[in-house]
């Protein structure tokens, strides 16, 4: 996959106040994070062939509790209130889309490098 997820999430994390290292929850799928305003749980559920894997792995118990809940998911239909995150590397710079799952694209975000 490679595609930028985990670096996704580290930048997500310390904007949230995440403090140590962030890693890539790919082999043990779910990892949480402590801070002040609540636990940010990252799951890696990429792989998974549908959400009752995921609910299985204890996804509704972290909903009402959590701050913060990023799932790496390749099927945004199954979650109707998801947001998907489109990067992009133009010449121009760098851009980020966040579009609501049954939503158009917002205008992009951050022309310039350094989001």
């Amino acid at each position: 996959m490679g595609v930028g997820k985990n670096t996704l999430v580290k930048f997500v994390d310390v904007g949230v106040g995440v403090k140590g290292e962030v890693t890539s929850p790919t082999y043990t799928l779910i990892h949480e994070y402590p801070t002040p305003q609540g636990l940010v749980v990252h799951i890696d559920a990429y792989r998974m062939a549908d959400q009752e894997e995921l609910y299985n792995l204890g996804l509704e118990d972290y909903l009402p509790e959590a701050r913060l809940v990023l799932i790496e998911w390749g099927k945004p239909e199954v979650f109707p209130d998801s947001l998907e995150i489109r990067l992009a590397t133009t010449p121009q710079g760098r851009s980020v889309e966040l579009i609501p799952h049954g939503h158009a694209p917002t205008p992009a975000l951050g022309q310039k490098d350094g989001y």
